[in-house]
């Protein structure tokens, strides 16, 4: 289960079934969950917990020391959860002490080639970030969002449950829950209702979030005005709730 020319040490802590492969290295406050496979030539430092049934391809590089100019070697951490899918060339750091000490992957997340997570990330569950793709520092991802390859997210951005970027896009402000966003820099191009119908959403809760969204982006209200406005809608519709408090947690403004 964990090859001969693997480098592990003593203080790490991995469940009896972990894989690991040839010339990887797990060091010291590493802890590795039962059924996750590591293949080769992957580096992981800790502190880092990361949870069962997860895999980590060739040459990704786990719980580095991240890349702010102000981290001087403080304690932080990562954490993984489970059935997550981490790529070649994936680089995930932890945390600072100007935020939580804390870099968070949630569950059931595909992170393509060459994925870069930076530090203080807080990631949720069922996300899919395609190939190439840069998270910058602080940035929090909801669930079942898509980022498609080459995207770039400004740091201290949320991006909000169920949205989409386009690939190659730049986002420098947050993005709403269910929006899909294109472009450099990102623009607004609607809601992801294709994603909704194939998940089974009934009709009467997409065209409640079509009329959400046209409050939000086509009747020329400011955004305080049209949040009253759309609030209107959660007792129809409890959907539209994550996309009034994604609009109210927004800091940097959203994509427009």
């Amino acid at each position: 289960m964990i090859h001969s020319t693997a480098i592990i040490d003593p203080a790490a802590r991995l469940a009896a079934d972990v894989e690991v492969g040839a010339y990887s290295i797990i060091g010291a406050d590493v802890e590795i969950g039962a059924g996750t496979v590591v293949g080769p030539h992957v580096v992981i430092k800790g502190p880092t917990t990361i949870g069962e049934r997860n895999r980590i391809f060739q040459f990704a590089s786990v719980g580095e020391e991240c890349q702010d100019k102000k981290y001087r070697g403080e304690p932080t951490r990562l954490e993984i959860g489970d059935d997550n899918v981490i790529r070649e060339y994936c680089n995930i750091h932890r945390g600072t002490v100007q935020d939580q000490s804390l870099t968070r992957i949630g569950s059931r997340n595909l992170l393509m080639t060459s994925v870069h997570i930076a530090h203080d990330c807080i990631i949720g569950d069922d996300n899919i970030i395609a190939s190439g793709s840069g998270v910058a520092g602080h940035v929090h991802i909801g669930n079942h969002v898509i980022l498609g390859g080459m995207t770039g997210i400004h740091q201290f951005c949320r991006i909000g449950s169920f949205s989409m970027a386009a690939g190659c896009s730049l986002v420098v402000k947050d993005i709403p829950a269910y929006v899909m966003v294109g472009g450099n820099p990102a623009s607004a191009y609607g809601m992801n209702f294709e994603g909704m119908r194939r998940r089974g959403w009934t009709p009467e809760t997409i065209n409640a979030l079509k009329r959400a969204y046209r409050i939000v982006y086509r009747d020329s209200l400011t955004l305080e005005v049209a949040i009253v406005e759309a609030e209107k809608l959660v007792a129809e519709c409890p959907e539209v709730q994550l996309f009034i408090d994604s609009l109210k947690a927004s800091t940097r403004g959203i994509v427009r």
